[in-house]
């Protein structure tokens, strides 16, 4: 892509003294005469360029301007790299590398790419998630209708949405996009979508409404969970709700939290089997109860309700 040649030219540009055009010519795999038309490009964006002929001649930038390289700083460059290395685990990885060395070869700047933090958004269906992330993003750019399987809690669906955006929250991946079985916007997480196509048919691309594109805000927490636990599980609750969120007493841990899925509560809770003790509110502590009947009837041999 020329914008992405351009930014890595401008870079390289900035960490060097002087450069020839079949340098860049090389290194970005294009003509020396794609290079000289780059560069015109560059001085119509007011980059200060400077080509010199003959022997040490080459292209630089004006000295005035290389007093401040600070186009990027250390730690920008550096936050970039990691963002796109937590991209590169799920996406077309050749893409991801050439653009990391567009950015980061023989710079001093960024410790040959080496930031102390490293992002890794794959999981245990890397491979599945990188083909659906990439069939996804292209339906999006030619405003193509996609079409899935959707596993969730009252069954399977086809689905039928105009795609939008790719989003990752809330530690999972999920597509944004207009649903036409609903005619209205859904979110939709891609673990649970499966058999995914393209169609043919094109869509004209709609306005997002604002108060859809804050993604979740539409969700509240109408449930409100007091419970106690046991103290042997206080790293449970650390590490998903946070060192505030119980408050510790001789009983154990006193926790009341805001909750917006009934099913998913019901799960977490599950997990802590004879650890925790519901008070409110009472519908919670009948659906456990329920599930505990229906799990000592399977494992006695007696038929669940």
């Amino acid at each position: 892509m020329k914008l992405d040649r351009l930014i890595g030219m401008l870079t390289v540009l900035l960490q060097k003294e002087r450069v020839t055009a079949p340098q860049l010519a090389e290194r970005f795999e294009v003509s020396s005469r794609t290079i000289r038309r780059d560069i015109e490009t560059l001085c119509m964006a007011g980059i200060p360029i400077i080509t010199q002929q003959g022997v040490g001649g080459g292209i630089s930038i004006a000295e005035g301007f290389r007093l401040d390289k600070t186009v990027l700083t250390n730690n920008e460059l550096t936050d970039i790299i990691a963002a796109l290395k937590g991209i590169g685990s799920v996406t077309n990885q050749t893409q991801i590398k050439r653009t990391l060395n567009k950015i980061g070869a023989n710079s001093n700047a960024v410790l040959s790419l080496r930031e102390p933090v490293v992002i890794d958004l794959a999981s245990h269906y890397e491979a599945q998630l990188t083909d659906k992330i990439d069939v996804i993003k292209k339906a999006v750019l030619h405003n193509k209708i996609i079409e899935f399987d959707y596993f969730y809690e009252k069954g399977e669906v086809r689905k039928r949405i105009e795609p939008y955006f790719v989003i990752f929250q809330w530690s999972a991946w999920y597509v944004f996009g207009f649903c036409l079985e609903r005619k209205d916007w859904r979110t939709f997480k891609l673990t649970r979508l499966w058999n995914l196509v393209t169609s043919d048919e094109e869509f004209s691309v709609r306005d997002v409404p604002e108060e859809k594109r804050t993604f979740g805000a539409h969700l509240t927490d109408e449930i409100n969970l007091v419970a106690l636990f046991d103290k042997s599980v206080k790293h449970c609750l650390v590490d998903a709700y946070g060192l505030d969120s119980y408050m510790e007493t001789e009983e154990g841990l006193w926790f009341s939290f805001g909750f917006t899925n009934r099913g998913f509560l019901v799960s977490w809770l599950l997990g802590f089997g004879g650890k925790v003790k519901v008070f409110e509110p009472k519908f919670i502590e009948e659906d456990l109860k329920d599930a505990a009947v229906e799990i000592l009837a399977r494992y006695s041999g007696l038929k669940p309700k």
